[in-house]
């Protein structure tokens, strides 16, 4: 079983297709990247395997589960991060994870909010309202959110935004470890260099379709990047 499989997704708002049949298969303990300018319709994919909007057409399996027809099944297996972190900004970090954890069934007993805190650099700062925080800290957050059930997937679409040096070496080792656990990573960024620093594979979609997928490693891929997301594809 992989961790993710989609057949031939498609996504249209009205008469703009963001999708034209997307087939993409995640073996489990794998990193794969995915590539694309703005607009490209990556951001659309992931929020598709995050359950956050439904498909116009094909499927899409997380471990097994249907996103459509069993949503809450499959959201339990990933933890999805994007430039909205869902979380509080009412509430102190250790609020929010304590929340979060209470919607996961986790208990008090099976996770320890402070030492994630401490994992994502915000221990000291885990009793301040969210609001104070800048979007480098919110985000440290969103990642402690993310982490905190221990999913099978993780789902992250640009997490390198807003973060600083520090914030960046803690996200890295944070996928290391998920890969080293023999979880499941699918990531987009802009970034070449930290999209393929962990990476085992590499896609590129543009105008709604994959069109290169290959080894991060292998120079082809390079040139696709330069071909399809510094040119846009053009001659």
């Amino acid at each position: 079983m992989h961790a993710l499989e989609s057949s031939q997704i498609t996504k249209t708002y009205g008469h703009l297709s963001a999708l034209q049949g997307v087939s993409l298969d995640i073996p489990k303990g794998s990193f794969l990247t995915l590539f694309g300018r703005n607009g490209a319709g990556k951001t659309t994919f992931l929020k598709i395997a995050a359950t956050l909007t439904r498909p116009s057409g094909g499927n899409i399996r997380i471990h097994g589960f249907n996103t459509v027809e069993d949503p809450e099944k499959a959201r339990y297996n990933l933890g999805f991060l994007s430039h909205n972190t869902y979380i509080y900004r009412d509430l102190t970090p250790k609020q929010n994870l304590l929340f979060f954890a209470k919607l996961y069934g986790i208990t008090r007993e099976k996770t320890d909010i402070d030492k994630l805190l401490e994992r994502v650099g915000l221990a000291r700062r885990k009793n301040e309202p969210v609001r104070s925080f800048s979007r480098g800290l919110q985000q440290r957050l969103g990642l402690a959110r993310v982490i905190l059930h221990s999913p099978s997937l993780l789902i992250l679409d640009e997490p390198y935004t807003g973060l600083d040096a520090q914030a960046v070496e803690i996200l890295n080792g944070i996928l290391d470890e998920t890969i080293s656990d023999g979880r499941t990573v699918l990531m987009t960024t802009h970034d070449f260099q930290l999209g393929i620093r962990a990476s085992t594979n590499v896609c590129i979609i543009d105008r709604g379709r994959i069109v290169y997928s290959g080894n991060p490693t292998d120079y082809a891929t390079r040139e696709a990047y330069d071909h399809y997301i510094r040119s846009g594809g053009n001659p």
